[in-house]
């Protein structure tokens, strides 16, 4: 195996912290149960992340198909029947990034892999949101986000499309995500895929793969 010369990273879970406190802090925010959003969670992606139908509106919305008002009425309306309690629509998903929390020291190693002299790029999927930006033009040789191409994640065609920009063989791409059947799919598109958990486990499996200190 030729040692990787391309980065990539997911932004809801690598460059910000993990997920399921952000999400839990919404939840309280809305005065919604947790165990209800997981529910509708699990209807619309089924028990494995990444199973879903063409249909389903988070892969819509995902692929920039519906608008964010449509998806936040259809959300809205699935938490009210499992939870019993009226969430309201609007602004449903501000309220929820407005959550998430940065994850510097995340930030702080891509830009070191590109004045590495690494390719770097970002691939996530949208949910509509408005990213914060702030940094990324010295961060990222390539962005690539969902909504703006119609496609996403796990789908091939978009790990494909990244590549193609990259200019880089997926063999010497390295894709870090925190979902695992984003890490799987990548791989199956010839990627080389790290599933992130953690700062520390992270920058511990790039430094082995590219050879060189990522470290602050």
């Amino acid at each position: 195996m030729s040692t990787p010369s391309a980065l990539v990273v997911d932004w809801g879970g690598v460059l910000t912290e993990p997920l399921e406190p952000s999400l839990r802090a919404w939840a309280e925010i809305d005065g919604l149960d947790f165990d209800s959003y997981l529910a509708v969670m699990r209807d619309w992606l089924g028990d494995h992340q990444g199973d879903l139908a063409a249909t389903n509106p988070i892969a819509a919305l995902e692929r920039g198909e519906i608008e964010v008002p449509h998806f936040e009425e259809q959300l809205a309306t699935r938490l009210t029947a499992h939870s019993g309690r009226p969430i309201t629509a609007d602004g449903l998903m501000q309220r929820m990034f407005d959550q998430f929390v940065s994850a510097p020291a995340m930030a702080a190693l891509v830009l070191r892999a590109r004045r590495a002299g690494l390719r770097t790029g970002l691939l996530s999927n949208s949910w509509g949101n408005e990213y914060p930006r702030e940094g990324w033009d010295d961060m990222f040789d390539v962005i690539v986000i969902s909504g703006e191409v119609g496609m996403r994640k796990p789908d091939r065609a978009i790990f494909d499309h990244t590549v193609e920009l990259l200019g880089i063989p997926a063999a010497e791409t390295v894709f870090v995500d925190d979902l695992a059947a984003n890490v799987r799919a990548a791989a199956d598109a010839g990627l080389v895929g790290v599933h992130h958990t953690s700062y520390d486990e992270t920058l511990a499996e790039l430094e082995a793969l590219f050879g060189i200190p990522l470290g602050g």
